[in-house]
């Protein structure tokens, strides 16, 4: 059993989800570094690769990075501009593949990395377009790094639904059962603290 105390980067520690992973981590025992774009510990855009570099070289050797962050645009496909691909294309998705690509030098052996998707990966709702795209290639991504990453480094993904707390997104989910923030930590301290590898932990 894995009870050794971590150090953990919480990237997007200021949202809902980010904030909840943050506390339960802390709960458990493990030193937590908070990161948001203008709060916590460090400042970072994930759409900004030498931010991220930034990042890391200044926390220095971890031994965890759990990401909440990542934006995607919500239209209909006939209103898309190349405008928003491009952003949410940048932010969830090349956003959190640059997380694993700069912070690989400062990571230490066998540590881990936590992504995170979401429910339209398998189950679209209307405007959801990109999300649902994006969704797919980053659950891509962790599927097929899992088996290249060095030094025993392993790699999850977290796939919420909606969230209980984001009532304002609750009619564009209609039928869909909510699911707490509490509930989507718990199953990023089991990514971190587990033996998973190449998951996609759905909650």
């Amino acid at each position: 059993m894995n009870s050794k105390k971590l150090k953990i980067i919480v990237i997007g520690s200021s949202g809902t989800i980010g904030k909840e992973v943050a506390n339960n981590l802390e709960e458990s025992g493990h030193e937590v570094i908070r990161v948001s774009r203008s709060s916590g510990d460090f400042n970072a855009d994930i759409q900004d690769k030498n931010s991220l570099e930034k990042l890391f070289e200044s926390v220095g050797s971890f031994d965890a990075v759990a990401n909440a962050a990542g934006d995607v645009k919500f239209d209909s496909l006939e209103s898309f501009t190349d405008a928003d691909f491009e952003f949410s294309f940048g932010s969830k998705l090349m956003g959190q593949i640059n997380i694993v690509r700069t912070a690989l030098p400062f990571i230490n052996d066998n540590g881990s990395f936590t992504l995170i998707s979401g429910i339209l990966t398998d189950e679209p709702i209307a405007g959801g377009i990109l999300a649902s795209t994006v969704n797919s290639a980053i659950e891509g991504f962790v599927k097929a790094s899992s088996y290249e990453l060095p030094r025993n480094i392993r790699i999850n993904c977290i796939s919420p639904t909606v969230l209980e707390e984001a009532k304002s997104y609750h009619p564009f989910f209609p039928g869909f059962i909510p699911v707490e923030a509490w509930k989507v930590a718990k199953a990023y301290e089991k990514s971190i603290a587990g033996v998973f590898n190449g998951r996609i932990i759905k909650v």
